[in-house]
């Protein structure tokens, strides 16, 4: 996606969901700016994160085959492939030409590491950044960084792109994003599904149970009113977000109903059913097998 369109704050989302869930997870900055303030905000642990800053695009690769190879890794970001930069790159000097250096580092890189990657069952999210080619008279001008290696190996890609803005008053306090599912090996592609970026929190969750609330009759809106069950939330999406934030018990009844509306399997689904009604005893008034035999 283009600049500030939210592509390391998802990934970053990713490698907090990851860590919850026990996942040990590695974050390869090439661009060398990541933020561990914004990072601890969006709920990521950077006490158990591996972070490393390479210097050179070779090296960045290698330590992404030793991680992966490990097998102790579940998650790991590449941020981005555009600054992955080739090591004769860095020691030329400011005016040479390298033609597609990048782009046969990329190919070679990713020959090593899909056998890896398949075997260790990891996770790798290469983020990459927009180009524009020059010439170009039908179709989208637009282009990824890196060469085409890239895009035949992935097995989902994610175009990102920011769509407008949240403000508060006269001052922008968001984006809103929309991400398309243009490439997916593992289920129907060309899906899209949008959302808000707050500055300094991430991903809104509590617009999401909104949007998920209207979408599926949970939560009625009436002009610019939300309300649930009766009870008005909110006049205005960000009022109601608000209100949602200061009440998590409304948040969750709201979320567990968007969740059964939509077959996601709830707590009461995975326990089953009751031990005690699992195996039929002889007060049940059930003639067990042993007494038709006469045992």
């Amino acid at each position: 996606g283009p600049e500030s369109s939210g592509k390391t704050t998802l990934a970053l989302h990713v490698v907090a969901e990851a860590q919850k869930t026990g996942g040990t997870c590695a974050f390869i900055d090439a661009e060398h700016a990541l933020d561990p303030g914004y990072a601890r905000k969006l709920g990521v642990d950077l006490d158990e994160l591996l972070i490393s800053q390479p210097d050179a695009g070779e090296q960045a690769l290698e330590i992404t085959d030793t991680l992966v190879r490990s097998g102790a890794i579940d998650v790991l970001v590449i941020d981005s492939v555009a600054a992955l930069v080739p090591r004769a790159e860095l020691e030329g000097e400011m005016g040479d030409s390298h033609v597609g250096l990048q782009a046969r580092l990329m190919s070679q890189a990713l020959r090593k590491l899909t056998s890896s990657i398949a075997r260790s069952n990891c996770l790798v999210i290469f983020i990459n950044q927009i180009r524009l080619k020059i010439g170009v008279m039908f179709g989208s001008p637009e282009t990824t960084s890196g060469g085409n290696a890239l895009k035949f190996y992935a097995s989902v890609r994610l175009d990102i792109r920011r769509i407008g803005q949240i403000k508060d008053r006269d001052e922008v306090v968001g984006n809103q994003t929309r991400v398309k599912v243009v490439k997916n090996k593992v289920a129907p592609p060309f899906r899209t599904v949008e959302f808000d970026i707050m500055y300094g929190e991430g991903i809104s969750k509590m617009g999401e149970l909104l949007d998920h609330g209207v979408n599926a009759n949970i939560v009625e809106k009436s002009g610019s009113w939300f309300s649930h069950s009766g009870q008005r939330i909110g006049q205005g999406r960000e009022n109601a977000k608000n209100f949602l934030g200061e009440n998590p018990d409304v948040a969750n009844e709201i979320e567990r109903a968007i969740r059964q509306n939509a077959g996601l399997l709830d707590d009461a689904m995975i326990a089953g059913p009751e031990d005690d009604a699992a195996e039929p005893t002889e007060d049940d008034g059930i003639t067990m097998p042993g007494e038709l035999a006469g045992e």
